[in-house]
């Protein structure tokens, strides 16, 4: 009853095997406000004809902001933190049998993203279609009930409610600056039972944490209260009323809401009334009172009583570029910060593109103001700040634990990191403290330095990472992609981090081990294979600064663009096997040449289409060696005898040339692992070069006898010799 139905769904996405987070599939949903029923539909199946195997699928869940997923369980850096997030792991075949759903009873409005990944890989690589692979497939679907009958609660306004089979929808809007929500139930009356069977479920539910109130009542004489301290700012905040009683029994109740405000003093705004722009900003204590209007800092009132109980710095917002935005106080970059009442500053990440970088706090004081057992609390809050740190200092708000920091003579410096931070108003308050002297904290101030930005990547990933924009359709994130063997959040976990030393052995290796293109050079210059030998140093150059420009770290040589010299050497390998199966194939030169040219240019296109594809490098040498058969069969029903005919080429050339380019393709295709690759391409780039220069046919005789036809008109005659190779001469 009052209810309606909306449903939402994206298109499908292919899983990956957790390596980074890049790896992940994100989905990005918006709840609509008034959402009492919040379900999740997990569609999973496979595209290949051929069944999948059994693999585990994790599913997360998060309100706000992305999930920040560890599978690896890697090191975060300090001061760092993991905001955990709802997740469901469940085999593939179960959820194919029946479809996984995930229910959220009034679930908190605004972005919820979804992200779902494989297990980590056997950090095998994979050569693409070398061998059928299998492609899960995975999509949600978002169903929710909206409520069309919402109540609304105005402040201190009763509200006459009747409870029957179905619940009642509320909602009451909090401004701003509010200190206290103050909800009560009054003259609650029940047909059938003595008590007052009502139960309040105040605020939305977010995954995994729960801040939801919930206030149950069963005493009809008394007044059933619920105080909320630093409600959401600025929120319309959901209250669902539901009867306990039976389903023919009727609840009547009054609710009530009372705010208590709190003033805020903007600094910026006092000194701007009193002073030119052309005088200074200096900030003292005589210009804190505003005169006899001002009733004292630090005590809370009620609405128009005119007190302050915070300072509030405006904070200017500079984008810079893509999730990169600095927050700098208007006053420069040092907050005042006094024991009577907290300091405030606004940090604004609500425009919905801002929760897919890291937020990062920095806050410095001056050893010499806080000395002795002065100290500077401070919290770091989303939607409401903190203001009771004269009664608590866990940072809680009535549905957000914040994150605490302190500064103090021996620990001068706090740092905080919050990697995808929650879209909304984030909130820093500070306070001067003296636990055991409060008397010397009342007329005492302290300037703290503040550094606040949202950047893409915790210092740019490091030295041994790469931060790389992710996007989903119009939402952009960020992530670490590491190198190395260094892992984590920001690259920082060096639990199987190479050393230099090792780095410079494996760019040694793939580097130096392509010198044994050297010996098919020689070869074909003796044997006058020009055209070989050029294709044979271009692969031998560019494959070997490469991979100087492959490597991570400190041992990194790149002449050209990276993704140039990976074309290079991925187009030099291919063209090498090509000329080296066609000169083989002992053709006509010209027809050689003509050939060479061809394969070239399809190679090079199909690299362009598909750099990693094999088949489109395995194609063109497939064809070559069809020629090379054609001609040999051809060869051999001429001579009738085996091509080539001398023994020793076979046991000494041909079959040592053929085991190493045997060797070579296993090697490339099934024995290549993220922790071997340097060894095993290295020893690729060996058998590859080894091969061709065992596989290169001797050079032609021109001595060799020719066996002619009679002549023909104007003195021409056809000749043939040893080899096949017709000729028209003179």
């Amino acid at each position: 009853v009052g209810l309606v139905s909306e449903h939402f769904s994206q298109a499908p996405q292919k899983l990956s095997s957790y390596s980074w987070y890049g790896s992940i599939r994100l989905f990005h949903f918006r709840v609509p406000p008034d959402t009492v029923l919040l379900r999740w539909l997990l569609h999973v199946s496979w595209s290949s004809g051929t069944p999948c195997t059994d693999v585990e699928i994790t599913v997360h869940f998060l309100h706000g902001a992305p999930p920040v997923v560890n599978p690896l369980g890697t090191s975060f850096p300090n001061n760092t933190i993991q905001q955990p997030s709802f997740q469901v792991r469940a085999l593939l075949s179960s959820m194919l049998l029946d479809n996984t759903s995930v229910n959220v009873s009034h679930p908190a409005p605004g972005d919820w993203f979804v992200a779902a990944h494989l297990p980590p890989s056997s950090q095998k690589i994979e050569v693409r279609g070398f061998a059928p692979t299998c492609a899960y497939v995975f999509q949600p679907d978002m169903l929710v009930m909206r409520a069309m009958e919402v109540s609304i609660l105005e402040p201190d306004v009763p509200l006459p409610q009747t409870l029957l089979s179905h619940p009642n929808y509320l909602k009451i809007f909090v401004p701003e600056y509010t200190q206290e929500l103050l909800l009560e139930l009054q003259g609650c009356v029940s047909s059938g039972s003595l008590g007052c069977p009502v139960r309040l479920t105040v605020g939305g539910a977010t995954l995994p944490s729960n801040f939801q109130k919930v206030l149950t009542c069963t005493d009809p004489t008394l007044s059933c209260r619920l105080l909320l301290p630093s409600p959401p700012w600025g929120r319309w905040l959901q209250v669902t009323a539901e009867s306990l009683a039976g389903p023919q029994v009727s609840v009547a109740f009054i609710a009530q809401a009372a705010l208590t405000a709190c003033r805020p003093w903007s600094m910026t705004f006092q000194r701007l009334l009193r002073n030119s722009p052309n005088q200074s900003h200096d900030t003292s204590v005589g210009q804190l009172s505003p005169g006899p209007a001002h009733q004292g800092l630090g005590r809370s009132s009620g609405v128009g009583s005119g007190a302050f109980c915070l300072l509030s710095f405006p904070v200017m917002r500079e984008d810079i570029d893509t999730v990169s935005v600095r927050f700098q106080p208007m006053d420069g970059i040092s907050v005042l910060v006094r024991s009577d009442a907290p300091s405030l500053l606004r940090l604004r990440l609500d425009t919905g593109m801002d929760s897919g970088g890291s937020l990062t706090i920095t806050l410095r004081v001056n050893k010499t103001e806080v000395s002795g057992d002065t100290l500077v609390v401070a919290c770091v809050n989303a939607a409401s700040a903190f203001l009771s740190f004269n009664t608590s200092l866990n940072c809680t708000t009535a549905f957000f634990q914040g994150y605490p920091l302190s500064l103090r003579a021996s620990s001068p410096v706090a740092n905080l990191i919050i990697p995808y931070p929650e879209t909304s108003s984030w909130y820093l308050s500070l306070q001067l403290l003296c636990p055991e002297s409060p008397g010397v904290c009342e007329q005492a101030m302290v300037h703290v330095e503040t550094v606040l930005y949202l950047v893409p990547c915790l210092n740019d990933c490091g030295p041994y990472g790469q931060c790389l924009l992710l996007r989903r359709y119009s939402y952009l994130y960020a992530g670490c992609s590491c190198k190395a063997g260094w892992r984590g959040w920001s690259c920082t976990d060096n639990s199987t981090a190479q050393t230099v030393a090792q780095q410079k052995v494996a760019a040694l290796l793939l580097t130096l081990s392509n010198l044994m293109f050297l010996v098919p050079i020689m070869l074909s210059v003796q044997r006058a294979f020009l055209v070989e030998a050029s294709v044979y140093f271009y692969t031998m150059f560019f494959s070997t600064f490469y991979h100087a420009c492959d490597q991570p770290g400190e041992a990194v040589l790149c002449i050209l663009s990276y993704d140039t010299l990976q074309y290079c050497d991925f187009l030099g390998s291919g063209v090498s096997t090509w000329v080296t199966i066609l000169c083989m194939a002992r053709l006509k030169t010209v027809l050689k040449h003509v050939l060479f040219l061809l394969g070239t240019l399809v190679i090079a296109m199909s690299l362009q289409l598909d750099r990693r594809g094999i088949w489109n490098m395995m194609g063109p040498c497939l064809f070559a060696f069809m020629i090379m058969a054609f001609m040999w069969v051809q060869r051999c029903r001429h001579r009738h005898q085996c091509y080539p005919t001398s023994w020793q080429r076979w046991a000494f050339c041909l079959l040592p040339g053929i085991s190493m380019a045997s060797m070579g393709v296993a090697i490339y295709t099934s024995m290549m692992t993220s922790d071997n690759y340097y060894y095993t391409h290295s020893i690729w780039h060996i058998l590859l070069a080894g091969s061709a220069a065992f596989l290169l046919p001797p050079r032609e005789e021109q001595t060799e006898p020719w066996t002619c036809s009679q002549k023909f008109p104007c003195h021409y005659q056809i000749c043939k010799n040893n080899q096949d190779e017709l000729y028209t001469v003179t």
